[in-house]
């Protein structure tokens, strides 16, 4: 192969290439935290499997598995829940619709957390911010 040949632009393309190869193997989720989503998406009810977030463990960290969710203090329920459901008057906390899908959100989540507590070696769950789901779905997210 003649190195030479080879166009500015062409370098470029592969060491974005590299660089794109090398992010996947960095973030690529270990063995174990693989197994746990594998079991993760096959025991979930149907409700969860149709739920518009997808929980997933990020890593495993001794016993505790680090979970996704697209909520805490500084990103409430309410702000993704109106990304999601957007007929829904999410400013009203006495509103029925806002409520049932409030709750819903807390079934689903209570579910993959205990399907993941219910795995081997598995003894707690913390929680991590979605931040890239957040944003894609136009959520401001706090210090980002």
């Amino acid at each position: 192969m003649n190195f030479r040949a080879i166009k500015s632009w062409q370098w470029i393309v592969i060491a974005l290439a590299l660089l794109v190869a090398l992010d996947w193997a960095i973030q690529r989720p270990d063995p174990r935290t693989r197994e746990v989503n594998r079991v993760l998406e096959r025991d979930a009810s149907q409700k969860l499997k149709d739920y518009p977030y997808r929980f997933r463990v990020l890593r495993v960290e001794g016993e505790t598995a680090v979970m996704s969710t697209p909520r805490n203090f500084d990103v409430p329920a309410f702000r993704m829940l109106g990304v999601l459901y957007p007929d829904i008057n999410v400013k009203d906390a006495n509103n029925p619709a806002f409520i049932a899908v409030e709750r819903l959100l807390g079934q689903v989540q209570d579910e993959a957390r205990g399907i993941v507590l219910a795995q081997p070696g598995i003894r707690e769950v913390r929680w991590e911010l979605d931040s890239a789901w957040l944003q894609r779905q136009g959520i401001e997210v706090p210090g980002r």
